[in-house]
């Protein structure tokens, strides 16, 4: 891996050496990417996994709306439109009274019985479905909203937008779920969202052996990614619906100031993991705020919060970091990691799940973001890492250890569904 990571830098030195000839620096780019079999191996593979379904994996039942919102892109190519929307619909269905989006769905035939202590979420317009809500999250609403947006987008069905469910078009529920995080996730001391104590954009909170759920031993915080996840949803609500920017524009500017004045660590030119409003579960010792976080960051990035040179500045850092603990790619979590013990999770073990393992899942929307920002070079060198594993490894992995060993749920269909939407933008790059 090291050595083809050098072999791509010694490629793209005389890029490096144009100056200002971007123009000569772009075509030598597109030449090289267009030669490129791999990219068109992995998106071949990614559209072949995402013909076969829409749960988030082999290791999962459910549609999961924070990994529905990833590959969906990609699902519109493959799948008859009303087959997405029907999708969407559903988690529109289980909403609760309050606006609440759940985390996802299953078909009660699949349960024993029909029933579940766990999915318990039901509702009268989806009799044959029952869903679950993690409640330490605070982004099923945001990914929601992000993954309708995406659907517009890819489609230009507008006509989603005014189908009923219930008594309400989907419309008024979009604006109901954002409604929900103001009324039960906003802290009005900071101007922020809050959720609780996980690990950068993870599920897992440290006081219980599962840890999935909200109780009187969670530590309640703020951070990035939730905050971020927000701001681009609140974009994309907005594109949709411009007659609502005067309302939600301003919640917005609030939201996005209080990121950079509460959360951005000027001095160190990172985002501090958490805020704490009451305490930390961590020990007093600790000095948590030397753990950088990668997955927010690359949200926060997609959510224009970071000016070029900071994005130029967190890239660097992540490389860094990626060769101090000596990984794989850039979707490694976080670096350093919370220490042994500092969760009941055994799964979130120094390197371990989202405590520090590699989520291409993640890795490949920095890709995406570093593409945007016009970082095209060094995107296309952090992308290469990502597909040997997977034509590697013949097919999508949940996460990596820190020796890129192939961890969690097969056939991942949020990995290819951000590495599918990275080379498209690689490839388009350039195009008029």
């Amino acid at each position: 891996m090291r050595n083809l990571f050098f072999a791509l830098s010694s490629s793209f030195l005389i890029l490096s050496c144009t100056g200002g000839n971007n123009r000569s620096a772009n075509t030598n780019l597109q030449e090289t990417v267009q030669k490129d079999s791999s990219l068109q191996l992995v998106k071949e593979m990614a559209t072949n996994i995402v013909k076969t379904g829409f749960n988030a994996g082999d290791g999962y039942n459910e549609v999961w709306i924070r990994d529905y919102n990833t590959f969906i892109t990609l699902a519109t190519k493959v799948h008859p439109h009303e087959q997405i929307k029907e999708q969407l619909a559903l988690f529109f269905k289980l909403q609760g009274a309050d606006g609440n989006i759940a985390d996802g769905f299953v078909k009660k035939s699949s349960l024993k019985n029909g029933v579940s202590d766990y999915y318990t979420i039901t509702s009268p317009l989806a009799p044959a479905y029952a869903a679950h809500k993690n409640t330490v999250e605070t982004d099923q609403e945001t990914s929601l909203i992000q993954a309708v947006h995406k659907y517009i987008a890819a489609t230009q069905d507008s006509s989603f937008l005014s189908q009923k469910i219930g008594d309400s078009p989907v419309k008024d529920r979009m604006e109901h779920a954002l409604q929900f995080l103001l009324d039960k996730r906003y802290n009005d001391r900071y101007g922020l969202l809050w959720g609780a104590t996980t690990v950068d954009w993870g599920d897992v909170q440290p006081e219980h052996d599962w840890g999935v759920h909200l109780d009187e031993n969670s530590h309640i915080a703020l951070d990035i990614y939730d905050n971020a996840m927000f701001l681009i949803a609140l974009d994309n609500y907005m594109d949709l619906f411009p007659e609502k920017k005067e309302k939600w524009g301003k919640i917005r500017t609030t939201i996005a100031d209080n990121s950079m004045k509460h959360l951005w660590d000027e001095k160190n030119q990172k985002f501090i993991p958490h805020i704490y409003i009451k305490d930390s579960p961590f020990p007093k010792d600790f000095d948590e705020n030397q753990i950088y976080y990668h997955g927010g960051t690359a949200i926060a990035i997609e959510a224009n919060l970071l000016s070029r040179d900071q994005i130029k500045s967190s890239l660097d850092k992540m490389i860094k970091n990626v060769k101090d603990a000596d990984a794989a790619t850039i979707g490694l979590t976080i670096y350093p990691t919370y220490p042994a013990g500092f969760f009941k999770n055994k799964g979130m073990y120094p390197y371990g799940y989202q405590n520090g393992g590699d989520w291409t899942w993640f890795g490949g929307r920095m890709i995406q973001q570093l593409v945007k920002n016009g970082f095209t070079q060094e995107a296309y060198e952090q992308l290469q890492p990502m597909l040997e594993r997977v034509i590697k490894n013949k097919g999508f992995y949940e996460w990596y250890t820190k020796d890129n060993k192939p961890e969690g749920s097969g056939t991942f269909r949020g990995e290819a569904g951000v590495l599918y939407d990275a080379i498209e933008l690689l490839e388009n790059t350039g195009k008029q």
